[in-house]
């Protein structure tokens, strides 16, 4: 049945036109690309990717394409003419051969075009690999078991393997179509007994046939390098077994597989099937008893009872190789006594640990919130960042930063003019001494507001203060710009006039949008007719996106891993972002491969940056790259870094010249304000806790191995503690300097292994790593016990801040090494709502101590280190005074009565004050703190009240009443501990 005219010409009208929207939706996506790589000055990446994708996807689908089709027609011309006088009678391929023989070009084409769309996209979405093979840099160094130059593991190695896959996919795909083809027209057949075939397909399918065992041959000989890579043994890297059983037993599959596969090929001349089913039968047995067999006898009688003599020496290759591939070699290791005396320190002569970080970068979020958020549209990151500034006297001081970025317009203006429009960008650098609070507990602000004020805004000369690009703007798109007299982007809220102050974007960042094609293009890739349609946009108007400042650095160096954690500094007058950026890889011969993801996973850590993907394992690492993103205008610079070559670099740099700039282009003001890298510092502490041990027969018994201690804040965590940025004055230095610092535990037992530290700032010692390892013979408390201990020590008066709606978060607990021991400093924090209606956040209210012996908490470091090391500042409590002058007379169990009593009234009388004050709209935090000094001294009277142990023994004469109210005779339990990283 025909169908109308006029239907048959509208079928191929819309096939069509759906074709040529498929292909504008494809160019606008492309299109839409390059104007965003153009904007940013990095077309050349653009360039690059896209011909270099463009040339594998044209060479894999003709490879491809020409293979199978050419199989496929081979097989087609060679049919015999009648099939049916060939082996007799009719077969049941034929009704469908019948069937599909009238459509039979048509079929072929579209089944060669999405063969051609398969293997041409697969082999382009490689290109990395490809530029890595082409572009390869040496290490300068050979592996210890084939001597190659490592850079062959790395670059070479994968993309023979790629070659491989690809040829093993189409000679697999053309024997199965040409065994089809031969099939249903007439080429063989399936007949009692046995199959039959014409001499022309048995030819045919055993050529194939035999060039797949031709590549089997070359894969097992190729297999040979891979032994560097592999898990068999006690760690990673060719093992005895392997060395010994499994390469031996590859090269002779590799020799059997060759001589099977000219068995194959002499069956092109040879008719029958014995000598291809001898082939096929020698490579199956061979594989089965020399690749798997032997090799797992030579594992259980040789290597298992001896393992530790067998495998020392891989083991040892291992210890080498995977120090050098995380950077991990030069580390220094100390021995360290850590049994200081407090009794023989004078704080007053060492004032290293003076100024130490209280604030915690993931409590005060919640602070920077409710003091600087000052709209609700605004808001701050849960955990706030680390840097250093100089001070009045121009000494550096650990600074705790943040950048007020938009959440977005509220919901009751949540339309798309606000939403892109109006709502454009973030305003203001918020900054704290890290040191310092203010007389209520809060962060002493030298950087807030909006504009922003304050002495360090001043000292570093900010002028542009607006953030277009920020760690919350990654999915929204803005369209900034235009007319200057036409402002309506909200800068900033104000008190008077309208409420707010606005602004007109004058950057040079984002795509321009001011044509009608580039608003067309990006109305089809957002699916928004309003960037089509709104009169807003005007010529000078740009479309902002791509945001995030990991988003940019991934898009403009797709071979870089961005670091989790960017950070935000003031340079030259402008917001910027400082992001680390890493070359990694997973084809280091003998290093050991762990988890990326697993390694850099603590309580600090924010879990949507580094998602753990299915190929996440690394065992090779360089912070090769020190990227800038500008807050304003987007600008992505890139900086080499590190003192060493990374090959891995050097590969990309001739893959993409020009977009990495040297080092020294870096201004003064930008190296004032580099760091060494989290996530590079997570992974170096992971390995170190085992690969610290240099000697195989140690590493094989791994009695000295570490592990990270899970966070003490946390009760009952399993999760590790974070590494915390803070100035340390390590053995041998003349001064702290800004560094990044860890513990360790040994693998079992809470106490202290080692401590860790890395040099953070820019200068000859950045990124030396130095680890004071504990004694073994002697006990030192770790994190876990000293957290106990401070727990258990002070859980009264603690409690007492905790009472009410108030709750106690225990901050970062920062262990400094000092005046021969370890010193343990811990914020304690009163978290509660500031006003009806408001989130809570906290209050820095105590601060604990702990070196030797000896433990202290009091309201001000000073104060707990002069308690430490110096004689108490504890006043005697008046109520002992009046005991011993206006009880003349009294029997001493009586006077310690009346002070008992004394103290009690006085304690419950400054916990109604605090909770008086805790009530007032809004809190009266003077008022507060009066009572909290009144309530700790009347605490202090309380305990030096109460009967001695001797006196406990005697029966008290007279028991003093005790009211039931007062916070001191019932104590709580012990308060539970806050996840730090919680709200």
């Amino acid at each position: 049945m025909r169908l109308p005219r006029r239907p048959r010409i509208l079928l191929p009208v819309l096939v069509t036109l759906i074709v040529l929207g498929t292909l504008f939706f494809l160019f606008t996506g492309i299109f839409t690309d390059y104007l965003w790589y153009d904007s940013v000055n990095y077309s050349s990446v653009f360039s690059g990717i896209l011909l270099t994708q463009i040339l594998l996807f044209l060479v894999g689908a003709v490879l491809m394409v020409g293979i199978v089709g050419g199989n496929m027609l081979l097989a087609y011309r060679k049919r015999p003419i009648f099939a049916s006088t060939v082996f007799g009678g009719t077969s049941g391929a034929d009704r469908y051969r019948m069937a599909l023989d009238p459509h039979r070009k048509p079929i072929f084409l579209i089944g060669m075009g999405m063969l051609a769309l398969f293997a041409g996209s697969s082999l382009a979405g490689n290109w990395r690999t490809w530029l890595e093979f082409v572009n390869a840099e040496p290490f300068g160094s050979t592996d210890p078991l084939h001597g190659l130059d490592k850079s062959f593991y790395m670059f070479t190695y994968p993309f023979i393997r790629l070659v491989l896959a690809f040829l093993f996919t189409a000679v697999v795909i053309s024997a199965v179509m040409s065994a089809i083809v031969h099939y249903l027209y007439g080429g063989f057949r399936f007949q009692s007994p046995g199959v039959h075939a014409t001499p022309a397909a048995r030819a045919h399918l055993s050529v194939l046939i035999g060039l797949f065992v031709l590549l089997k041959a070359i894969a097992y000989w190729v297999d040979r390098y891979g032994l560097v890579f592999s898990d068999r043994g006690f760690v990673h890297g060719a093992s005895y077994t392997d060395v010994n059983a499994v390469l031996p037993a590859k090269t002779i599959l590799a020799i059997i597989a060759l001589i099977c596969a000219a068995l194959f090929f002499i069956g092109v001349v040879r008719p029958g099937g014995m000598i291809p089913g001898v082939a096929f039968g020698l490579l199956v047995l061979s594989a089965v008893l020399i690749g798997g067999v032997y090799p797992a006898l030579v594992e259980q009688f040789q290597v298992k009872p001896n393992q530790q003599a067998r495998e020392r020496e891989y083991i040892a290759r291992n210890i080498e190789a995977t120090r050098h591939a995380y950077g991990i070699s030069e580390a220094e290791i100390i021995n360290y006594n850590a049994q200081g005396d407090p009794s023989k320190v004078d704080v007053s002569k060492d004032t290293s640990i003076s100024g130490v970080r209280l604030l915690d970068p993931s409590l005060v979020s919640k602070t920077y919130q409710q003091k600087q958020r000052i709209r609700g549209f605004y808001d701050f990151p849960d955990q706030l960042d680390v840097d250093r500034y100089p001070d009045e006297n121009g000494e550096l001081r650990d600074t705790i930063v943040a950048v007020r970025e938009l959440t977005g317009p509220p919901p009751e203006q949540d339309n798309w003019i606000n939403r892109h429009l109006v709502y454009t960008h973030g305003y203001g650098f918020v900054a704290a001494p890290g040191n310092e609070v203010d007389a209520e507990g809060l962060p002493n602000f030298n950087a807030q507001d909006m504009p922003v004020t304050g002495p360090l805004a001043e000292r570093t000369g900010l002028k542009q203060a607006r953030i277009y690009y920020g760690e919350s703007l990654s999915t929204e798109y803005v369209i900034a710009g235009g007319n200057p007299e036409d402002q309506q982007e909200l800068d900033y809220p104000e008190s008077g006039g309208t409420g707010q102050q606005n602004t007109t974007y004058d950057g040079k960042g984002g795509v321009p949008v001011g044509s009608l094609f580039n608003r067309l293009l990006y109305a089809l890739k957002y699916g928004e007719i309003n960037i089509l349609l709104s009169s807003d946009i005007d010529p000078e108007s740009r479309i902002l996106y791509e945001r995030n400042p990991r988003d940019r650095i991934a898009k403009v160096a797709p071979f870089l891993q961005a670091d989790a954690n960017p950070y935000p500094a003031i340079v030259d007058g402008r917001v910027v972002w400082i992001v680390d950026a890493y070359t990694i890889s997973n084809s280091y011969p003998y290093s050991q491969s762990r988890s990326f993801g697993d390694m850099v996973r603590d309580t600090a850590t924010d879990t949507r940056a580094i998602a753990q993907q299915p190929r996440d394992h690394i065992n090779y690492i360089r912070n090769s790259v020190k990227a800038v993103v500008d807050a304003y205008d987007g600008t992505v610079t890139l900086y080499k870094w590190g003192k060493e070559k990374d090959p891995i670099l050097e590969t990309w740099s001739k893959a993409f010249p020009g977009i990495i700039k040297p080092a020294e282009e870096m201004s003064p003001e930008l190296r004032a304000h580099l760091r060494y890298p989290e996530d590079l510092f997570k992974v170096q502490r992971e390995m170190l806790a085992r690969y610290h041990v240099e000697n195989p027969d140690a590493f094989y018994g791994g009695q000295d191995f570490w592990n990270v201690p899970n966070d003490p804040s946390l009760r009952d965590s399993e999760i590790k503690q974070p590494p915390y940025y803070l100035s340390v004055k390590m053995p041998g230095t003349d001064e702290p300097r800004f560094s990044l610092t860890t513990t360790f535990v040994p693998r079992q037992g809470p106490n202290l292994a080692a401590f860790m530290a890395v040099d953070s700032t820019d200068g000859p010692d950045y990124g030396k790593l130095r680890i004071l390892r504990m004694p073994s013979n002697t006990t030192i408390p770790g994190p876990g016990q000293v957290q106990n201990n401070f727990t258990n020590k002070f859980s009264g008066e603690l409690n007492v801040l905790g009472l009410g709606q108030a709750q106690i978060r225990y901050g970062n607990l920062l262990t400094l090494p000092f005046a021969d021991g370890l010193i343990y400093i811990e914020p304690v924090y009163v978290q509660t709502a500031a006003a009806s209606g408001q989130e809570p956040y906290p209050i820095l209210r105590r601060v604990l101590v702990s070196y030797g012996n000896k433990v202290s908490s009091k309201d001000t470091l000073e104060a707990a280190l002069q308690e430490v090391f110096g004689e108490s500042t504890d006043q005697q409590a008046p109520a002992e005074e009046r005991t011993e002058t206006d009880t003349e007379g009294q029997t001493e169990t009586e006077s310690r009565t009346s002070a008992l009593n004394s103290a009690i009234s006085d304690a419950e009388k400054a916990y109604a004050d605090a909770q008086a004050a805790l009530s007032a709209n809004p809190p009266d935090w003077a008022k507060y703190g009066e009572a909290q000094q009144r309530l700790k001294a009347a605490l202090d009277r309380i305990k030096a009240a109460r009967p001695s142990e001797a006196d406990a023994e005697q029966p008290a004469e007279s028991p003093s009443p005790t009211p039931t109210s007062s916070p001191t005779t019932s104590a709580p339990a012990t308060p539970e501990p806050t996840p730090t990283s919680s709200s």
